[in-house]
């Protein structure tokens, strides 16, 4: 994929982040409850989440400028977000207040940092068009448009419509996985999957060796290229001209995964809107996703550009 490119009226670094704002509740547990299983958790904490806000962070400490189009809860909760969100450098002229509460997930990790998550979406849910229609000068001007699959399907369209409209790069983290995502409406430049949601999407599991099969299933999304995380093994990324290569991870020992895909999709974009190439971004990427898994909740563990930078020498090791 070649490198994102910006007209004269484009601001320089900018990546506008269409998403959710949850309140994570977090409980932590020797093992993760089986069906019908009661568990006693060893201590709940409370953070501040949501895929939207959370990548709008990772894009903001790679040294972009962003903007946040989303909606909180009219309550506490959401007044304190927005002023997080502000202190963070974040936009959020396009952050409505919504008639409800702000969204919330509850997240329980167990001891070797696996999680299961349920999300009531809260005001995350009430998201808007016209929402997208009073942002559209921000989804105009910026290099990057990066979305995700926790606000209304129609409003991440038509943000991609407004951005394909203007020649912006599109990148969709499809999480939580939707079926019905009607992919033949709009292009996208980069859809970032984890190894479960690249089985969803493609209908197989992506290999190198099946680099024709996914170019071909790009080409009925309407799609440019597919990067799919797998965890502790290199990441994957397939183009629609054919080419497919790898790209290493930096070996840690994770704390907690709660957060950690967010700040690689976040990084991502923002390694995009400086002008990286695909290749380049996915490495930067790698290291602010695997520097997120070494402290707890979503957020504040998230890397700065600084911090992403000096780990690069090592993912060759």
């Amino acid at each position: 994929m070649k490198k994102a490119t910006r007209s004269k009226t484009k601001t320089s670094c900018q990546v506008v982040v269409v998403g959710s704002l949850n309140l994570d509740y977090i409980t932590r547990v020797e093992h993760l409850p089986r069906p019908g299983e009661t568990i006693v958790a060893d201590k709940m904490a409370r953070f501040r989440g949501g895929k939207g806000a959370n990548q709008a962070i990772a894009a903001a400490r790679q040294g972009c400028e962003v903007t946040l189009v989303g909606a909180v809860g009219f309550d506490e909760g959401g007044d304190v977000y927005r002023r997080v969100l502000e202190d963070e450098g974040i936009h959020t002229d396009y952050l409505r207040t919504a008639p409800t509460e702000t969204g919330s997930a509850f997240i329980t990790v167990d001891h070797q940092g696996e999680n299961v998550i349920v999300i009531a979406p809260g005001a995350n849910a009430d998201l808007r068009r016209s929402d997208i229609a009073r942002s559209a000068p921000a989804i105009e001007s910026c290099a990057v448009l990066l979305g995700q699959f926790e606000v209304p399907t129609d409003t991440l369209i038509e943000a991609a419509r407004i951005a394909n409209r203007n020649k912006t790069l599109v990148v969709i983290n499809p999480s939580p996985y939707l079926w019905t995502f009607p992919w033949e409406e709009i292009r996208t430049d980069v859809i970032v999957v984890n190894e479960t949601e690249a089985e969803a999407l493609l209908g197989f599991r992506p290999e190198p060796s099946a680099a024709s099969e996914v170019r071909k299933r790009l080409h009925e999304l309407h799609a440019e290229s597919l990067v799919v995380t797998r965890g502790g093994d290199e990441t994957l990324a397939f183009t629609r001209e054919g080419e497919s290569f790898s790209i290493p991870v930096l070996s840690v020992l994770p704390v907690d995964t709660v957060g950690a895909g967010d700040a690689f999709s976040g990084c991502l974009a923002a390694r995009l809107a400086q002008g990286e190439t695909l290749r380049t971004a996915l490495r930067a990427a790698n290291c602010a996703g695997a520097l997120t898994t070494l402290g707890a909740g979503a957020q504040d563990p998230i890397p700065n550009r600084a911090q992403v930078d000096r780990h690069l020498q090592f993912l060759d090791l």
